[in-house]
């Protein structure tokens, strides 16, 4: 496609009859592609811009961005690719499950070039399944907390050292709490994949020998903290307990509104962090608390997938898409601009200018926050990234959520969301 475009550059040079070919099979493969995004942190603006570029370097491809909820992506999406109405294109943190859905950008790539660049993420996105290249992973992402300085200033409370664990948080969190009057003390996005990190400080494994996912103790264990500190009111009514089923609801507001010092939330929310908070108040990135068994977090992230559609013209405009996407330079810009932890080697090596697209000191230094606690998490809590690269991932995610929003909600007692965690998990793994 791109080499008859550069051949219709050249039109004045052959004769009238090649023109006329050359326009006509230009005309004939024309594409027109779908884009699906959840603009959850502010990144549509950016995607925008690059589509333009990119339409205006290949005017025979037409790209429509469709904004939609994160539910949708999560939930709908794959309900969607199945039944054959699904987009060409999308941005997606389900990464293994989508798998039989996605084009093989092998013969729009150097191969080579994007397994060096990309290795480390490109298995999550083949779902234990070897070869192929099926992503452009466009954020790693590492979950953390974020905390509000000027209230702990406020409340004349010192922050936790790193290596803190969860309880010792709680306790200086209720002590802001109650220094400055504030709604709650922490407050975490209401999200199977925030919640597992802080499980495995406690012990959580996730799986047993077989690869089969359980409930052990050390889910239990923080399963039980987060219904202690809901029932006395440290952590909010407002997110996990307000809405039904696996359904996702963020702290963003909250935090940016100053009725908690504490939201646990991850890498990702940096700009949107940034820009919500402006001057009002000094913001931080922490280390994230820790547990017996280590200092988890959830490595992760999202990427730019190109959908079969059986139309082979469609499927071949919408990995190009993607392939320019992930390339260097492109890559780099998008990594800067948006505020994100590069999943590209090079450019983790290299280091970002995120001061020089716009970051405050506050997002340099939490970027390398996150970055620090991904490597301690890959040491002591191993698991998180088998899980992270998960085909059946969303199934644990979304039980999780389901049956704790539940218990906090008192719709159930522990137990009761216990044993309803460990029926979908049996299903899953019979599977």
């Amino acid at each position: 496609m791109l080499d008859l475009l550069k051949l219709s550059g050249r039109a004045k040079a052959v004769g009238c009859a090649s023109l006329i070919a050359l326009t006509t099979a230009s005309m004939a493969q024309a594409v027109e592609l779908d884009m699906m995004m959840s603009d959850v942190d502010a990144k549509a603006g950016l995607l925008s811009e690059m589509m333009d570029r990119y339409m205006a370097e290949n005017p025979d491809v037409t790209i429509t961005l469709n904004m939609v909820g994160y539910d949708v992506i999560r939930d709908q999406l794959s309900i969607q690719l199945e039944a054959g109405a699904g987009p060409d294109l999308a941005f997606v943190t389900t990464l293994g499950l989508l798998r039989p859905y996605y084009v093989d950008l092998t013969p729009h790539v150097d191969a080579a070039a994007w397994e060096e660049a990309y290795g480390a993420v490109l298995p999550w996105y083949r779902a234990g399944q070897p070869g192929g290249i099926f992503a452009f992973h466009s954020e790693m992402t590492v979950t953390g907390p974020y905390v509000n300085l000027t209230m702990f200033e406020e409340a004349g409370v010192d922050l936790p050292e790193a290596g803190a664990t969860w309880e010792d948080w709680a306790a200086a969190t209720q002590e802001v709490m109650e220094g400055t009057g504030s709604y709650a003390g922490m407050v975490m996005d209401r999200s199977g994949h925030r919640i597992a990190g802080p499980a495995m400080s406690y012990g959580a494994a996730y799986y047993d020998a077989d690869g089969n996912f359980i409930v052990d103790d050390g889910f239990k264990a923080f399963a039980g903290l987060m219904k202690d500190w809901h029932d006395s009111g440290l952590m909010p009514p407002d997110i996990w307990p307000a809405v039904s089923g696996s359904k996702y609801a963020n702290g963003n507001e909250m935090f940016f509104s100053q009725d908690v010092p504490f939201y646990m939330s991850g890498s990702w929310n940096t700009g949107n962090v940034q820009a919500n908070v402006g001057d009002e108040f000094d913001w931080a990135v922490v280390p994230v608390p820790c547990g017996p068994a280590g200092c988890g977090i959830m490595p992760g992230g999202s990427g730019l997938v190109a959908f079969g559609s059986g139309d082979a013209e469609k499927e071949a405009a919408a990995a190009q898409f993607v392939a320019w996407m992930g390339a260097e330079e492109q890559a780099r810009e998008w990594y800067s601009k948006t505020f994100a932890i590069p999943a590209h080697s090079k450019l983790q090596a290299e280091g970002l200018d995120y001061a020089g697209a716009g970051a405050v000191p506050a997002v340099s230094d939490g970027l390398n926050a996150f970055t620090a606690m991904a490597a301690v998490a890959a040491e002591t809590t191993p698991q998180a990234y088998q899980l992270q690269g998960d085909a059946k991932n969303g199934i644990a995610f979304n039980a999780a959520v389901t049956y704790i929003g539940s218990a906090l909600a008192g719709e159930l007692t522990m137990d009761e969301a216990f044993e309803k965690i460990e029926e979908e998990f049996a299903a899953a793994n019979s599977q």
